[in-house]
């Protein structure tokens, strides 16, 4: 099993009793060097409820990139990292060039059922800087999404290095409009390549 400390005291509490209820399996890492994107095609199954994705350090190589992520239904009628998503975010920022502020909604960032060949939402952060000390790191929950009967919900909290340098937390929530089991996912950034950063992939039984 797994526990994480998310950064905030009154969260990790929660954290160690969901580690213990509900174990944690580790399926797989994906180490990320100069990828246009980062997609992972295998690991998905009815086995686990929960799928968790952690990313650590992920690096941009172009100034103002934002973290994003797709779904596929590869084994279904339908397939193409393109899936409609409707979402929510927020975000809260603080540095030496900002005073702190927040919550705020993102409504440049959002989705409402958003289509397209594809269409990414934004997670984790926004505008993170290309220095080597400038990157992002959270985390992504996706529920049930081997699915067939339910829209699949998902959630992330991310906080970034801001090219502007001041930290930025972004909390992200919504739905994937699929009628079909999804089984891979894809992460980039929305302009230029991922120069490096880690994703780990676990299930939640």
């Amino acid at each position: 099993s797994l526990c994480v400390f998310s950064g905030r005291y009154r969260r990790w509490h929660y954290q160690i009793v969901w580690s213990v209820l509900m174990p944690i399996n580790f399926i797989s890492s994906h180490a990320c060097s100069t990828d246009s994107t980062k997609d992972i095609t295998a690991g998905f199954t009815a086995d686990y409820s929960e799928y968790l994705f952690y990313f650590v350090n992920m690096h941009p190589d172009t100034d103002n990139a934002h973290f994003q992520f797709q779904v596929n239904c590869a084994s279904g009628n339908t397939s193409g990292f393109n899936n409609p998503i409707t979402s929510s975010v927020v975000n809260i920022y603080n540095g030496a060039s900002k005073i702190a502020t927040g919550p705020n909604y993102e409504t440049s960032n959002d989705q409402a059922s958003g289509t397209g060949s594809p269409v990414y939402q934004d997670i984790l952060s926004r505008r993170t800087g290309d220095q080597d000390k400038e990157t992002v790191c959270g985390w992504l929950r996706l529920f049930e999404p081997t699915n067939t009967t339910h829209t699949t919900m998902f959630m992330s909290e991310g906080i970034g290095y801001h090219m502007e340098n001041y930290a930025l937390a972004m909390y992200v929530g919504g739905y994937i409009d699929s009628e079909e089991a999804i089984d891979e996912i894809s992460f980039k950034f929305n302009t230029g390549n991922i120069e490096s950063g880690t994703i780990y992939m676990y299930g939640v039984s």
